[in-house]
């Protein structure tokens, strides 16, 4: 099958094609009230643009840190606190010695639903040589049945949920661990499934940038009644070593560009199949193709708030998605199962493989 536009070349290179590029600077912030400028879309950013207020307080604060440690908070409240209750995972510093448990962790990969995460960590486990492909891994989180928790080694398995929301809870939380654990040169990255948009179904998508609704490469969060807006930037190398990773497996279309984030899955992404629906297919085409001339190339409702949060407490973040469907030809999944499950597991094999590799055990 052809390459998309703006996918990497098989030697991990990127094609210079216009669309599915990380936006520069002056394409980002070259309208008032904070409108993005873009080559394509510029008509849903204009609809889309409203005034922001930028981010005060702690964030404007020299993030707190462990001596040697890079991941960071941007919090001044939490050096005052005796205890810190993660109350979402049932884990206190109070109550469980966080180094013992978790220093070790240089990777961390989080996903939807518990029993894909618990998948993951057996099938990461036994390519790294730490237990039979059939071993069970506790639950770390037995105390909650909001997420769930699984460690092999040094390799982190959580689940988010679906939503921003979801995921934003886990990661506030899930990033107070590493820091309290003292883990240092985290890896962390979003194995998850997503609409594709001019891709064949099974298509693995590689994030450049998450974008929101408007292809905005920015999260927007209100805020003590404000707009806060942050960075949805991610790590560009890891981005090439996990292209290079799915080049060397040769296993399935891997392709790299940016994810636009939604709050919804159904009238959010342009569905016609909700309880809910104010227009035409001729609406959702036009917008569905105008998002693949921005570069966009998967639709999914997590990755905004995942890069963002990523970034300011400085961790390596990637997200990972595979499509299920190509959202120009439709709107339901109506692939069998056992496809749907195949497809599911191509981000975990392609995430394990980058992960053996960079132990050295590839």
């Amino acid at each position: 099958m052809p390459r998309a536009l703006g996918s990497l070349s098989a030697s991990g290179e990127p094609e210079h094609s216009q669309d599915a590029r990380r936006l520069r600077p002056e394409e980002r912030s070259g309208g008032p009230a904070g409108q993005v400028t873009q080559p394509a879309g510029r008509a849903w950013t204009r609809s889309c643009s409203q005034e922001r207020m930028a981010a005060t307080g702690a964030e404007a604060k020299e993030p707190q840190r462990h001596n040697g440690c890079l991941v960071r908070l941007s919090n001044p409240h939490l050096a005052t606190m005796k205890e810190d209750l993660l109350y979402h995972f049932s884990l206190g510093t109070g109550t469980h010695d966080f180094p013992a448990m978790f220093g070790d962790v240089k990777f961390v990969c989080v996903g939807g639903s518990p029993s894909r995460m618990s998948a993951f960590i057996k099938y990461v486990a036994a390519e790294l040589g730490l237990g039979r492909p059939d071993e069970d891994h506790p639950n770390i989180c037995t105390g909650t049945d909001r997420y769930a928790m699984y460690k092999a080694g040094p390799v982190l398995s959580v689940s988010h949920g679906m939503g921003v929301p979801s995921i934003a809870i886990m990661l506030h939380e899930l990033i107070k661990l590493l820091y309290h654990a003292r883990c240092s040169d985290v890896t962390i990255i979003r194995i998850g499934t997503s609409g594709g948009i001019g891709l064949e179904p099974g298509s693995v998508v590689i994030t450049r940038q998450a974008v929101d609704a408007c292809f905005r490469p920015e999260f927007e969060q209100i805020i003590l009644g404000k707009r806060v807006v942050r960075s949805t930037d991610l790590d560009e190398r890891l981005v090439q070593e996990l292209m290079q990773c799915s080049s060397e497996l040769a296993e399935f279309t891997t392709v790299v560009g940016n994810t636009m984030c939604t709050l919804d899955f159904y009238e959010g992404q342009g569905r016609l199949d909700g309880a809910l629906c104010s227009y035409t297919e001729k609406d959702k085409q036009a917008y569905l193709h105008a998002a693949h001339a921005a570069g966009i190339r998967n639709i999914e409702m997590e990755s905004s708030v995942f890069a963002a949060m990523c970034s300011a407490c400085g961790l390596r973040a990637a997200v990972v998605c595979v499509t299920l469907l190509d959202r120009l030809l439709g709107d339901q999944i109506s692939s069998p199962h056992e496809v749907l499950s195949e497809y599911q597991q191509r981000p975990q094999r392609l995430v394990s493989y980058f992960i053996k590799k960079s132990l050295g055990k590839a």
